[in-house]
C-alpha cells in the first residue's frame, strides 16, 4: 500500500518495522503510566524512565529503515516529543529557579512540569492511533522533504 503526503508517493513500510514503532509508543506508554500511577511526574518519567531512554535509543537505530515511509513520520514525532520535552523542562527548571527563593518558585516548576506531562499524553496518545489507522503524522516544516508543490 502507496500512501502519500504533500503529494509525494511513499512506500510501504514493513510489517516488522510497524510492529516495531508500536514497540517504542508501547515504551513511551509505560513510562508516562509510570509518572500517572506513582508520586513521580509524568514528565520526569518520561524524559529519564528507561522506558523512554530505550524507546529513543530503539528509534534512533532503525530510523533510516523508516526512510520513504509514512512511518518516518513517526519515528520523527517520538524523537521530537523526547528532546522537546526534555527542552521544555529545562526551561521550566531556568525560569523557575530564581524564584525557589520564595515560594512561587515551586508552583512555577509543578505548573511546567504538569504542562509537559499533559503535552507528553498528548503527543504518545495521538501518535499512537494515527500509527494504529496507519497514518503519517504531520510533520515540521523544517524537517518536511524540500521540493512538495
Amino acid at each position: 500500500m502507496n500512501n502519500t503526503v504533500d503529494g509525494a508517493t511513499l512506500r510501504a513500510p514493513d510489517e516488522g518495522l510497524v510492529a516495531y514503532a508500536h514497540l517504542i509508543y508501547g515504551l513511551h506508554a509505560c513510562a508516562v503510566l509510570t509518572g500517572i500511577l506513582t508520586s513521580q511526574s509524568i514528565a520526569g518519567r518520561f524524559l529519564f524512565g528507561l522506558p523512554s531512554i530505550i524507546a529513543v535509543i530503539l528509534n534512533y537505530a532503525r530510523r533510516h529503515e523508516a526512510r520513504g515511509t509514512w512511518l518516518e513520520s513517526h519515528f520523527e514525532w517520538q524523537i521530537h516529543t523526547f528532546w522537546y520535552a526534555l527542552l521544555w523542562i529545562a526551561v521550566t527548571l531556568l525560569v523557575s529557579a530564581p524564584f525557589l527563593l520564595v515560594v512561587i518558585g515551586v508552583f512555577m516548576a509543578i505548573a511546567g512540569f504538569a504542562l509537559v506531562g499533559l503535552w507528553v499524553v498528548y503527543r504518545v496518545v495521538r501518535g499512537w492511533l494515527a500509527l494504529r489507522e496507519r497514518r503519517p503524522m504531520p510533520r515540521h516544516p523544517a524537517v518536511a522533504p524540500a521540493g512538495g508543490g
